[in-house]
Formats: structure tokens, C-alpha cells, sequence
């Protein structure tokens, strides 16, 4: 952008990265912006490490229990059903229930 001359210049704040003074401004504000977001990347690593040790998962709860993704493959082995069928049996979405019958797919084959 510079080679263009185009510069930013901010009422607000008196920056003008048209000056070299401006320009150092603009670099310190980013090496801080920069250096915060690092600090909260690391401090929310940790804290989800701290939580794992601590036993808790992040995440949304699986919406198939084992139970019911052997209902859903068996129903599909029978072939009494449709995938849409099984899905509004077991109250979930058609994707759901072909993400669960990939694997059986896979050990069939």
C-alpha cells in the first residue's frame, strides 16, 4: 500500500501512516493488539486443560446414545426403513443417523 502512497489517516486518534511517526504509532498498536490476543489464546488454552484434568468435556453431548445407534443400524439392516423414517423414530436429523451407519458401512465391506 505504501508503494501506492496510500496512507491511513485517523481523525480521532491522530495516527497518519503517511509520516514516519505515525507509522511507528500504528506498529506499537499492533504489536500490542498482537501480544494481547497471544496472551488470550494461552490463557484459554490453559484453562480448557485445567478443566479436562478437572474431568469436564467441552462440547455438545453426543445426540445418539450407543443404545440408540444400535436401534438405528439394526432398523437400517432390516431394511424396513427408510434413513428419514429412522431419524424421525430416534427425533434426529437424517445426517445424524448416516454419520452413525458410515462406520457400519465400513465393517461391512
Amino acid at each position: 500500500m505504501q508503494e501506492r502512497g496510500v496512507g491511513f489517516r485517523s481523525l480521532n486518534e491522530s495516527i497518519d501512516t503517511t509520516t514516519p511517526t505515525g507509522r511507528l504509532i500504528f506498529h506499537v498498536f499492533a504489536a500490542v493488539a498482537e501480544f494481547e490476543r497471544d496472551l488470550i489464546k494461552e490463557r484459554t488454552s490453559a484453562g480448557l486443560t485445567a478443566a479436562r484434568a478437572r474431568g469436564r468435556m467441552g462440547g455438545r453431548k453426543p445426540s445418539l446414545t450407543p443404545r440408540k445407534v444400535k436401534v438405528a443400524r439394526r432398523m437400517y439392516a432390516d431394511g424396513d426403513s427408510t434413513v428419514a423414517e429412522i431419524a424421525k423414530v430416534l427425533g434426529v436429523s437424517r445426517a445424524t443417523i448416516y454419520r452413525h451407519l458410515d462406520p457400519a458401512r465400513e465393517a461391512a465391506s
